[in-house]
């Protein structure tokens, strides 16, 4: 038996440095006590996410991935909102030393904020 893969494919990414700059350059953000999030209007008709985990947050690689898989798990669950837009998503130092609850939860806060205030200027 082969079983789907749930992941997120890489339409659905931010792959080149220059498509992260222009979304960190961004005036859209948002900030809590573990991420950052920039945002910017794309032309395709679904969201990309593009995710920076550093050294800061973790020296630890297990950490760091532990950080990243969480962002892209909360994000492909509600990757329908975001249609249209890049999302960049940095994740501060306090990221790495958080319960996964924790995490879930800020996650949760930031993209209701997003998707408020990017249904607000459409």
């Amino acid at each position: 038996m082969t079983s789907a893969r749930c992941g997120l494919s890489k339409s659905y990414r931010l792959l080149r440095p220059a498509e992260f700059k222009v979304t960190l350059k961004s005036s859209t953000r948002w900030r809590d006590d573990f991420f950052g999030v920039y945002a910017i209007p794309n032309p395709h008709p679904y969201g990309r996410l593009g995710i920076v985990v550093s050294r800061k947050t973790s020296p630890r690689a297990v950490v760091r991935n532990r950080v990243k898989r969480q962002i892209r798990e909360s994000f492909r669950c509600q990757k329908e909102k975001f249609s249209g837009l890049d999302i960049v998503v940095v994740a501060g130092p306090r990221a790495g030393t958080a319960q996964l609850i924790s995490l879930r939860a800020s996650l949760q806060q930031i993209w209701d904020k997003v998707e408020k205030q990017c249904k607000k200027s459409s």
